[in-house]
């Protein structure tokens, strides 16, 4: 996979993106990420990449050309292009999985006010978000998204079943887990874990799946009844 970030602000990047198991894929060559700088394609030498929005208001919008300019030096015919944005979609595991299919991934960090209406028309696939709130700019948005895909791909985690069982990727929140010594300050991990018998640790592990989810995220919850139903 190709991954090319369009920001006001490459010096950010790598960043978190090259460190850890994503940093790892990137030197594996299993991803390629690359920090495209939005301004360069200003048309001035001060480098003006923001107006006032027509019709008023506060903030400055981008400006359509010199975004229209940056995704162009990018974008092929493989490409998926992605605008973080508060009114997106929102960004969860099915997403993510859906977007570790593509070849090509552009996204752009959004910042100021916004996008100019006719950029998204034009040439913006999907709007996505992280969730409801509001951060100063969309590059930590889409170092997030860079990160859930990413990880996905074939041979960036070393075991294949490591994303299988975690949270949101059978729509339960992940059940407690324990490891070494058997008992910690007075807490003692549950004596099914320690019998050997795999069938119960995979019930006992379920039940707590669906108890921390029920409680937590009952939005959630929600959803995976509707599922199991089916």
């Amino acid at each position: 996979m190709r991954i090319d970030i369009l920001t006001l602000f490459p010096e950010l990047f790598p960043g978190p993106l090259g460190e850890s198991v994503i940093g790892r894929a990137v030197r594996q060559n299993l991803v390629t990420v690359n920090a495209v700088d939005v301004r360069s394609f200003a048309a001035d030498a001060r480098g003006t990449v923001d107006e006032k929005p027509y019709g008023g208001g506060p903030g400055m919008l981008m400006i359509p050309e010199v975004l229209a300019r940056a995704i162009e030096s990018v974008r092929d015919a493989a490409s998926t292009v992605i605008l973080t944005s508060p009114r997106g979609e929102v960004m969860n595991q099915r997403l993510a999985a859906e977007l570790a299919k593509e070849e090509h991934l552009v996204l752009i960090a959004g910042h100021y006010e916004g996008v100019d209406q006719r950029v998204i028309d034009l040439m913006v696939d999907r709007e996505v978000s992280i969730g409801d709130f509001v951060l100063s700019s969309g590059n930590i948005a889409v170092m997030a998204i860079a990160d859930a895909v990413i990880r996905l791909l074939p041979g960036v985690l070393g075991d294949a079943g490591s994303t299988v069982e975690e949270s949101h990727s059978m729509g339960l929140l992940e059940y407690p887990q324990y490891t070494r010594p058997p008992e910690f300050r007075g807490l003692k991990v549950p004596e099914v874990l320690l019998g050997g018998d795999h069938g119960k640790v995979v019930e006992f592990r379920k039940r707590e799946a669906e108890r921390i989810t029920r409680q937590r995220r009952p939005d959630l919850w929600e959803k995976y009844l509707q599922t199991e139903l089916k």
